[in-house]
């Protein structure tokens, strides 16, 4: 084996010290991380009346207020509701799609906030979309999903005290009608667990769905076993929406409004959804408070 000259050794050496410039950038890069960028995804059914979307806007605004900084994506997770409002030139993403979309912009992690009542289909499907961004490589590396209005015990029990609190004032006689959508879904069960709650404190406020159980005709002969002659019908949904504006104030004979009168009982629509109450509304921010603090878990 043959040593190399001294000479020679030092020119290697010098080329080596040439040369390790150009190496930095990529040993830099190679070892650097990029910095935490954090950012909120609100999560709503989504409505097609344009005058309900104020609520949502609502929402975001407290929510940016309550989470100064850091950057607040809205979508919709109806794709009814979605496929509707594009018809009229409103564009507004799914959960996937804004989630992409932030993946794209370069946030490493997102809490997902569901602004729906119940742990139905729509929030099992947020879920599943957050699972499966979280999963995928180079993308978000955590994704946290806030829990919707209804969904344990103790959520329960708060929500029925914000939403007791928010209820416009009746005279004795009457009652307050809350419109839930329903489904048929093992999650509906917590419209009957919020009923519970409800009447621990007032048992003039009943809770009746468009598309689940119990339906209106299941309750008025409740209403009209008590005497009631007057009910106040009250979104139990996040706006109100075209199930308020149509199905429980519309003039069709369907409608609950019409309903009510038919079964001699005057009816008072109050057009205000949840997110347009401080009380019920601090709840979904109360719950994003937890799942963004997740995050840093």
């Amino acid at each position: 084996m043959r040593i190399p000259t001294f000479p020679l050794v030092l020119r290697l050496l010098l080329l080596a010290v040439l040369a390790l410039p150009l190496a930095l950038p990529d040993m830099a890069q190679a070892g650097h991380k990029a910095p935490d960028k954090r950012g909120i995804l609100l999560v709503a059914f989504g409505t097609s009346v344009p005058e309900a979307v104020s609520a949502i806007d609502a929402l975001k605004q407290q929510t940016e207020a309550a989470f100064p900084g850091v950057p607040v994506r809205m979508a919709y997770s109806s794709k009814i509701i979605r496929d509707k409002i594009a018809g009229e030139g409103v564009t507004k993403k799914s959960p996937a799609q804004a989630l992409a979309d932030m993946a794209a912009e370069g946030f490493t992690e997102v809490a997902v906030q569901s602004l729906h009542a119940i742990p139905g289909r729509e929030y099992s499907d947020i879920k599943a979309t957050a699972e499966a961004f979280q999963a995928m490589p180079k993308g978000i590396r955590k994704v946290t999903v806030g829990r919707p209005l209804l969904y344990s015990h103790e959520d329960i029990a708060k929500a029925a005290e914000a939403i007791l609190l928010s209820l416009p004032k009746y005279k004795k006689g009457a009652a307050v009608l809350l419109m839930g959508h329903g489904t048929d879904h093992p999650a509906n069960a917590a419209y009957a667990a919020l009923q519970l709650a409800l009447w621990k404190h007032d048992q003039s406020v009943f809770i009746a769905t468009v598309e689940g159980t119990p339906g209106l005709d299941e309750i008025i002969p409740v209403l009209k076993r008590q005497g009631v002659r007057a009910a106040h019908l009250v979104p139990l949904m996040s706006v109100a929406g075209d199930h308020a504006l149509n199905d429980m104030a519309g003039k069709d004979d369907d409608s609950w409004a019409s309903k009510l009168k038919t079964a001699g009982i005057a009816s008072t629509p109050v057009l205000v959804g949840l997110g347009s109450r401080p009380a019920v509304a601090g709840l979904w921010i109360d719950h994003l408070r937890d799942a963004v603090k997740e995050l840093g878990e």
